[in-house]
Parts: C-alpha cells; structure tokens; sequence
C-alpha cells in the first residue's frame, strides 16, 4: 500500500526524495512548492483581514489550490513510477511490438497531465500572490513576493517535465499550455519582485 505523502513528517518525506530515484521526484516536489508558496500567499490575506474585504476569499482560493498541489504531488508520483517501468520494460523487450509502444504512449501522456496541472496552479499561485502584494498588508509584502518566486519556480519546473514526459512534441497543445502557464507565472513573478526592490 502507499503512504500518503501528508501523513509524512517532513523529514521523512525529503528522506524519500533522496533515497533510491523513486518517487517522490521533481513532479512531486514541484507539486509540494506549489502547495507551500500557496500557504504563504493564505497567510498574507489571513494577516491583512482587517483592512482588505476580499482577504478571505483570497484565502479560501490559495488554500483550495494548495490542497490540489499537494494530492497531484500524490498522483505524480504514482504516474511517474508506471511511465519509469514503462520505459524500463520497453528498453529491455528487444521487439518492435506497436501495442507495447502504444502503453508506453499512454503511461508517458498520463506522466505529463499531472505537470500540466502543477504548472497551471503554479501561475495561478503567482496571480493570488500578486493581487496579496497589491491590496494586502504591506508588512507582508515581501511574504507574498517570495510566494510568487516559489510558485513561479514550480511552474517553471512543471511545465519542463511536460516537455520531456510528452517527448518533445512541439505542437502539442498540453506543451503550449503548459509553456503559458510558466511564462505567466515568471512575467508575474518577476514584476512583483521588481516592485519590491523600489
């Protein structure tokens, strides 16, 4: 049976990133940024409630889009580890056998769904840091900027394993998509933290 990526303590759950190139991988910690930097932005609108009527929704929306971060982080790993056997398999049957290529075909588009998604919640992590920025309590200023770092970073992270989890496809509409949500999300970022060192 799996363990549940949040019944871990932290420890254990770094330990597992580094242990033996199973998952946890690069999906799954991307996935977890993205959770993180969302918590962050949470805690910005939590902070500025007094002055902010739209603060609570705020929260209400970086929570949601954590608590999906963290379950894809869950389902990454598990599509990650299917497409890795996958390859193994296929680089060890010596055939050319369509129907084995096909499965293959499928694990690696099922690998690439889940960075799609991270990446996309990524950027939408940097929006709600941004709009924290603007409206929120200017103590916490710098909080919701390092969130849109981090988030930014994640999306960034997310949407190269599409890249490679799609096999390079170029015109694939899951790469472009996954190509604006990482453009959006540093384009963002990277103001915000502009604005910040003025």
């Amino acid at each position: 049976m799996k363990t549940d990526y949040r019944d871990l303590r932290l420890d254990a759950f770094l330990d597992r990133i580094s242990a033996d190139g199973l998952a946890p991988g690069a999906g799954s910690v991307a996935a977890v940024t993205v959770a993180l930097a969302a918590r962050l932005v949470a805690m910005v609108a939590t902070c500025s409630r007094a002055g902010w009527d739209e603060a609570a929704g705020v929260v209400a929306q970086a929570t949601a889009i954590g608590e999906r971060a963290i379950a894809l982080a869950q389902t990454d790993a598990t599509v990650w580890e299917e497409a890795l056997a996958a390859l193994r398999d296929a680089e060890e049957a010596a055939t050319e056998d369509p129907r084995r290529d096909f499965r293959l075909e499928q694990k690696l588009d099922a690998a690439a769904a889940a960075p799609l998604e991270i990446a996309s919640l990524g950027a939408d992590a940097v929006a709600l840091a941004s709009l924290a920025a603007e409206r929120g309590e200017g103590t916490y200023r710098a909080d919701a900027a390092a969130a849109a770092a981090l988030a930014a970073g994640a999306a960034r992270a997310a949407a190269h394993l599409v890249r490679v989890n799609l096999g390079i496809r170029q015109s694939d509409p899951r790469l472009a998509s996954a190509l604006a949500s990482e453009r959006a999300a540093a384009e963002l970022a990277e103001r915000l933290l502009e604005a910040e060192k003025g």
